[in-house]
Protein backbone atom coordinates (compact mmCIF):
# COMPACT_ATOMS: atom_id res chain seq x y z
CA UNK A 1 0.00 0.00 0.00
CA UNK A 2 2.85 2.20 0.85
CA UNK A 3 4.43 1.67 -2.28
CA UNK A 4 1.34 2.70 -4.24
CA UNK A 5 1.11 5.79 -2.45
CA UNK A 6 4.66 6.60 -2.87
CA UNK A 7 4.05 5.90 -6.81
CA UNK A 8 1.45 8.86 -6.88
CA UNK A 9 3.11 10.97 -4.55
CA UNK A 10 6.03 10.61 -7.38
CA UNK A 11 3.50 11.29 -10.64
CA UNK A 12 2.55 14.52 -8.76
CA UNK A 13 6.07 15.87 -8.07
CA UNK A 14 6.56 15.07 -11.74
CA UNK A 15 3.68 16.71 -13.07
CA UNK A 16 4.51 19.81 -11.05
CA UNK A 17 7.90 19.78 -12.26
CA UNK A 18 6.92 19.35 -16.25
CA UNK A 19 4.33 22.28 -15.67
CA UNK A 20 7.07 24.58 -14.00
CA UNK A 21 9.72 23.71 -16.60
CA UNK A 22 6.68 23.37 -19.71
CA UNK A 23 6.06 27.01 -18.35
CA UNK A 24 9.39 28.57 -18.36
CA UNK A 25 10.08 26.79 -21.95
CA UNK A 26 6.94 28.68 -23.30
CA UNK A 27 7.62 31.81 -21.82
CA UNK A 28 11.54 31.95 -22.85
CA UNK A 29 9.35 30.81 -26.47
CA UNK A 30 7.70 33.01 -27.43
CA UNK A 31 10.26 36.01 -25.29
CA UNK A 32 12.41 34.96 -28.04
CA UNK A 33 9.61 35.10 -30.95
CA UNK A 34 8.37 38.49 -29.73
CA UNK A 35 11.86 40.40 -29.89
CA UNK A 36 12.44 38.67 -33.15
CA UNK A 37 9.13 40.09 -34.35
CA UNK A 38 10.27 43.81 -32.51
CA UNK A 39 13.63 43.27 -34.52
CA UNK A 40 12.13 42.59 -37.73
CA UNK A 41 9.39 45.90 -37.51
CA UNK A 42 12.37 48.09 -36.58
CA UNK A 43 14.44 47.18 -39.57
CA UNK A 44 11.58 47.14 -42.02
CA UNK A 45 10.65 50.48 -40.66
CA UNK A 46 13.81 52.22 -41.26
CA UNK A 47 14.36 50.15 -44.18
CA UNK A 48 10.94 51.58 -45.44
CA UNK A 49 11.04 55.02 -44.84
CA UNK A 50 14.63 54.81 -46.83
CA UNK A 51 12.92 53.29 -49.61
CA UNK A 52 10.23 55.94 -49.35
CA UNK A 53 11.78 59.07 -49.20
CA UNK A 54 14.27 57.51 -52.36
CA UNK A 55 11.00 57.33 -54.33
CA UNK A 56 9.14 60.20 -53.04
CA UNK A 57 12.65 62.84 -54.41
CA UNK A 58 11.65 61.70 -57.72
CA UNK A 59 7.63 62.16 -57.72
CA UNK A 60 5.80 65.51 -58.04
CA UNK A 61 4.07 66.03 -54.55
CA UNK A 62 0.73 67.07 -56.39
CA UNK A 63 0.43 63.66 -57.99
CA UNK A 64 -1.26 61.85 -54.99
CA UNK A 65 -1.82 58.42 -56.56
CA UNK A 66 2.00 57.70 -57.11
CA UNK A 67 2.13 58.57 -53.59
CA UNK A 68 -0.38 56.34 -52.12
CA UNK A 69 1.93 53.73 -54.24
CA UNK A 70 5.37 54.95 -52.97
CA UNK A 71 3.22 54.37 -49.33
CA UNK A 72 2.37 50.51 -50.12
CA UNK A 73 5.39 49.75 -52.15
CA UNK A 74 7.40 51.18 -48.72
CA UNK A 75 5.32 48.75 -46.65
CA UNK A 76 5.93 45.18 -49.48
CA UNK A 77 2.24 46.22 -50.78
CA UNK A 78 0.71 46.74 -54.46
CA UNK A 79 -2.59 47.82 -52.48
CA UNK A 80 -3.38 49.88 -49.12
CA UNK A 81 -2.87 47.02 -46.02
CA UNK A 82 -0.94 46.25 -43.13
CA UNK A 83 2.55 45.22 -43.45
CA UNK A 84 3.41 41.90 -43.61
CA UNK A 85 3.55 40.23 -39.95
CA UNK A 86 3.63 43.91 -39.10
CA UNK A 87 0.31 44.39 -37.92
CA UNK A 88 -0.66 47.51 -36.94
CA UNK A 89 1.52 49.20 -39.27
CA UNK A 90 -0.11 50.15 -42.44
CA UNK A 91 0.37 52.57 -45.78
CA UNK A 92 -1.58 55.15 -43.54
CA UNK A 93 1.51 55.28 -41.29
CA UNK A 94 3.59 56.08 -43.43
CA UNK A 95 3.99 59.77 -43.55
CA UNK A 96 5.68 62.19 -46.92
CA UNK A 97 6.25 65.43 -45.88
CA UNK A 98 8.34 68.25 -47.44
CA UNK A 99 11.10 70.46 -45.64
CA UNK A 100 12.48 74.03 -46.06
CA UNK A 101 16.02 75.52 -45.51
CA UNK A 102 14.84 77.99 -43.94
CA UNK A 103 17.68 81.35 -42.56
CA UNK A 104 16.34 83.62 -40.03
CA UNK A 105 19.44 86.78 -40.33
CA UNK A 106 22.48 85.22 -39.85
CA UNK A 107 21.56 82.30 -37.81
CA UNK A 108 22.34 78.96 -39.29
CA UNK A 109 19.51 77.61 -41.95
CA UNK A 110 17.18 74.96 -40.37
CA UNK A 111 15.25 72.39 -41.87
CA UNK A 112 11.31 72.91 -41.45
CA UNK A 113 8.32 71.45 -42.75
CA UNK A 114 6.63 73.27 -45.53
CA UNK A 115 2.38 73.23 -44.94
CA UNK A 116 0.72 71.72 -47.21
CA UNK A 117 -0.90 74.78 -48.09
CA UNK A 118 2.20 76.73 -48.78
CA UNK A 119 3.90 73.91 -51.37
CA UNK A 120 4.55 75.15 -54.83
CA UNK A 121 2.19 74.33 -57.47
CA UNK A 122 4.47 72.28 -59.57
CA UNK A 123 8.30 71.09 -59.59
CA UNK A 124 8.97 73.63 -61.70
CA UNK A 125 7.26 76.70 -59.75
CA UNK A 126 9.72 74.89 -56.85
CA UNK A 127 12.56 75.34 -58.82
CA UNK A 128 12.10 78.49 -59.38
CA UNK A 129 11.48 79.77 -55.89
CA UNK A 130 14.41 77.91 -55.14
CA UNK A 131 16.84 79.33 -57.27
CA UNK A 132 15.12 83.31 -56.58
CA UNK A 133 15.56 82.29 -52.73
CA UNK A 134 17.22 78.64 -51.65
CA UNK A 135 16.53 79.45 -47.95
CA UNK A 136 13.03 80.46 -48.79
CA UNK A 137 9.87 78.96 -46.02
CA UNK A 138 8.50 77.70 -49.60
CA UNK A 139 11.35 75.97 -51.36
CA UNK A 140 11.07 72.09 -50.97
CA UNK A 141 14.69 71.17 -50.32
CA UNK A 142 14.25 67.67 -48.73
CA UNK A 143 11.56 65.24 -48.59
CA UNK A 144 10.86 63.39 -44.84
CA UNK A 145 9.56 60.25 -44.76
CA UNK A 146 8.30 58.81 -41.53
CA UNK A 147 6.39 56.54 -39.46
CA UNK A 148 3.58 58.07 -37.61
CA UNK A 149 0.43 56.57 -35.67
CA UNK A 150 -2.74 56.71 -37.58
CA UNK A 151 -4.18 59.15 -34.59
CA UNK A 152 -5.75 61.53 -37.41
CA UNK A 153 -3.31 64.22 -35.78
CA UNK A 154 -0.96 66.34 -37.68
CA UNK A 155 1.92 65.45 -35.06
CA UNK A 156 3.66 62.67 -35.16
CA UNK A 157 2.95 60.81 -32.16
CA UNK A 158 4.76 57.72 -32.24
CA UNK A 159 2.90 54.05 -33.41
CA UNK A 160 1.72 51.48 -31.63
CA UNK A 161 3.27 48.12 -30.94
CA UNK A 162 1.16 45.18 -30.97
CA UNK A 163 2.44 42.05 -29.28
CA UNK A 164 1.47 38.55 -30.29
CA UNK A 165 1.98 37.51 -26.82
CA UNK A 166 0.83 40.34 -24.40
CA UNK A 167 1.79 38.52 -21.25
CA UNK A 168 5.47 39.30 -22.39
CA UNK A 169 6.63 42.74 -21.36
CA UNK A 170 7.74 44.63 -24.32
CA UNK A 171 8.02 48.57 -25.44
CA UNK A 172 4.38 49.65 -26.41
CA UNK A 173 5.61 52.12 -29.18
CA UNK A 174 7.50 51.96 -32.37
CA UNK A 175 10.43 54.12 -33.59
CA UNK A 176 9.35 56.84 -35.96
CA UNK A 177 12.46 55.44 -38.46
CA UNK A 178 12.41 59.05 -39.70
CA UNK A 179 14.62 59.48 -43.19
CA UNK A 180 15.58 62.57 -45.06
CA UNK A 181 16.48 62.67 -48.43
CA UNK A 182 17.56 65.90 -50.65
CA UNK A 183 14.63 66.54 -53.83
CA UNK A 184 15.79 65.56 -56.92
CA UNK A 185 13.89 65.91 -59.93
CA UNK A 186 9.90 65.80 -58.57
CA UNK A 187 8.90 64.03 -61.80
CA UNK A 188 9.53 67.83 -63.28
CA UNK A 189 8.55 67.75 -67.06
CA UNK A 190 10.84 69.13 -70.00
CA UNK A 191 10.96 72.86 -70.36
CA UNK A 192 7.60 74.56 -71.98
CA UNK A 193 5.62 71.87 -70.71
CA UNK A 194 3.03 73.65 -68.55
CA UNK A 195 2.51 72.38 -64.75
CA UNK A 196 -0.35 70.36 -64.05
Amino acid sequence: MSNLHSSKRQSGVAAVEFSLLAMVFFLVVFGAIEVARLMYMVNTLYDSTRRAAKEAALVSHRNEDELSRIRQRALFRNTPGLLPFGAPISDRNVRIDYLALVRVGNAAPVMTPIPGTSLPFCPRENRRICLLNPNASNCMRFVRVRICADDGTSACNQAPYMSIAPFIPMPNRLPRATTINVIESLGSLPEGKPCL
